[in-house]
């Protein structure tokens, strides 16, 4: 019988912090993809870097900023590699590979995800960061790198754009979220 790896008190502490923020990372890394399959992926590699980092985390800060922002440079990562893959239009593939679920669900939860998908994606990230998160402005800028004036204002563009298209004005917010 293999016996089993000790661990510090250091590692469980670590261990439980990690595995209380797993669920926010989820829902983080499903914001900004749209694919439940690519977010667990992502949800996973956090988890393993974060692990594999655990001796440049400070114990007493905010594990769920220092997680998100190590899931959220993962992602960009893929997308930069994926764009370099291939010249395949991701929407149209999406769109021809992708079943409409059959089952009836909360209509509200399925157009606030649509509409979401539809933001330009540092949009997308503001208002997951701040409005479904909970994150400061302050902590959300310091995850995204960018500044907190810059991050205000992508939250409020993107609650903006949220209510129009909610309320039906796809084409005015696909206009105006060309600009960053």
């Amino acid at each position: 019988m293999p016996e089993r790896i000790k661990t510090s008190p250091a590692d469980e502490r670590f261990r439980d912090e990690l595995l209380a923020v797993l669920p926010h990372l989820r829902a983080f890394a499903r914001g900004l993809s749209g694919r439940p399959d690519f977010a667990d992926d992502l949800v996973q590699e956090a988890a393993i870097k974060a692990w594999t980092a655990r001796d440049r985390y400070e114990p007493g800060t905010n594990m769920r900023a220092w997680t998100f922002a190590i899931l959220r440079n993962h992602y960009l990562s893929e997308l930069r590699r994926s764009k370099r893959q291939t010249d395949l239009d991701e929407g149209a593939a999406e769109r021809l590979l992708v079943m409409e679920p059959d089952q009836e669900g909360p209509l509200h939860l399925d157009d606030m995800e649509a509409a979401l998908q539809k933001l330009a994606p540092e949009r997308r990230e503001a208002v997951l960061l701040v409005g479904a998160s909970g994150f400061s402005y302050e902590e959300a800028a310091d995850i995204a790198g960018c500044p907190i004036g810059t991050m205000k204002s992508r939250v409020a563009r993107a609650r903006a754009d949220l209510a129009r298209l909610l309320d039906g004005e796809v084409e005015a917010v696909e206009s105006k979220s060309r600009r960053p």
